[in-house]
């Protein structure tokens, strides 16, 4: 049977053209049009989409089918952003690092002091860091998202300034929702920072350690 396979970026380069015929025999599989396009893959790891769905070596092709040829994706991994500093934080700037084509939604949370002057933030900054990053992660993992970022201060935060900003982006806004919700959450529960107000050091949550692995 005669398939048509259509071909991006390199692909395209390396062959000069942006579809292909392949003669397989009858019942061919999506391995044997992987191994018949070979040659084109200068050592790059190939996929078939087939009928705009990525398909299992084992999956047989039919004569009818769209067959695509797909290299690497780039910007396949989320970008994930973390930082525990002593300025005032920007919502704007951590809006900007989660910008992605592949976004229909952003959304962002601020948390900030209120009804009294200001506040003080003490933190094992070293380990603050380490943690706030596998916070961010977990989520990312967890809701698919596009990317994901959070800060947040030390030292004295005053009334109406940011002790915390967090922002995810996600192709639908249920998953950028949960996303930021989650990371504010565990934030509260595990990060290694403590907020003394007027005079009293507070003390909400016990951290748990996380789970090896």
């Amino acid at each position: 049977m005669i398939v048509r396979v259509r071909l991006f970026a390199a692909l395209r380069e390396r062959a000069g053209t942006d579809r292909l015929e392949l003669e397989l025999p009858d019942g061919a599989r999506v391995a044997d049009a992987l191994a018949a396009v070979d040659g084109l893959a200068e050592g790059l790891p190939l996929v078939l989409a087939v009928n705009r769905e990525y398909a299992a070596a084992d999956q047989v092709l039919h004569p009818e089918d769209e067959l695509a040829v797909v290299p690497p994706v780039s910007g396949g991994s989320a970008h994930v952003h973390t930082a525990v500093v002593g300025r005032v934080l920007s919502l704007d700037a951590l809006v900007a690092r989660v910008q992605d084509e592949r976004a229909g939604a952003v959304v962002t949370f601020s948390g900030v002091t209120r009804d009294v002057p200001f506040l003080d933030y003490d933190g094992y900054v070293e380990m603050a860091t380490s943690e706030l990053r596998h916070i961010v992660e977990e989520a990312v993992a967890a809701h698919g998202l596009c990317a994901a970022a959070a800060e947040h201060r030390t030292g004295r935060v005053a009334i109406t300034e940011a002790s915390i900003v967090v922002a995810a982006s996600a192709p639908h806004r249920p998953a950028a929702f949960a996303g930021a919700r989650e990371i504010i959450d565990q934030v509260k529960e595990r990060l290694p920072i403590w907020k003394q107000e007027e005079g009293t050091w507070k003390h909400e949550h016990v951290p748990r350690p996380r789970p090896p692995g």
